[in-house]
């Protein structure tokens, strides 16, 4: 609708000045065709006048909708941007639920059972690690050493075996999502 407006205000503005006056006289015969009488050239304006206005309302009812429509779109659009990915947690959460229920089921603890469900939890953070790959959701490195922006210094600790300001240990880990960071990574440092 929008490109058929503004292919008309083209070719509107591609006509010659030949031929406007044309249209003009075609316009003033089909206005006295209509009416039926000789009208005089104030009445011809004022019906030509009057013929602009309604099309220029009615253009602008057209683009005043589809802007409308555009926003309602954009509103969509930015209210389920995480569809897809909660609907690939669901099969993360159907693991965690069915985990939660083989426990419930066991009268009792036993080796096996706990043998099955660290094999399922480990599975389960293999599967949440493939969703936020997949999502480019990534941990926050340790590699380059301590890094203020990506890492949180919660304590100090004497440690023989690291230098000062590196990290000793990881206390909860850190994530981004491509280059934003979602949450820091809180570490403790040698002293």
């Amino acid at each position: 609708m929008l490109y058929n407006t503004l292919e008309l205000l083209e070719k509107e503005r591609a006509m010659s000045e030949e031929e406007k006056p044309q249209e003009e006289e075609i316009e003033e015969q089909e206005i006295q065709e209509e009416e039926g009488e000789e009208l005089s050239e104030v009445e011809i304006l004022k019906k030509k006048l009057a013929a602009c206005e309604d099309k220029y309302l009615r253009e602008y009812a057209e683009f005043d909708n589809i802007k409308k429509r555009m926003e309602k779109e954009k509103i969509q659009a930015i209210s389920y941007a995480h569809e897809q990915f909660a609907r690939d947690l669901l099969s993360v959460i159907d693991a965690l639920d069915n985990a939660s229920a083989s426990v419930a089921e066991a009268s009792e603890p036993t080796p096996e059972l706990f043998a099955q469900l660290k094999e399922g939890i480990e599975l389960t953070i293999s599967q949440f690690a493939k969703t936020f790959e997949k999502h480019g959701v990534e941990l926050v490195t340790m590699e380059n050493g301590f890094d203020p922006n990506f890492h949180e210094a919660v304590m100090q600790v004497e440690s023989p075996e690291h230098k000062e300001g590196e990290i000793v240990q990881v206390l909860q880990k850190g994530y981004k999502i491509k280059d934003r960071l979602l949450r820091s990574a809180m570490v403790s440092i040698a002293k």
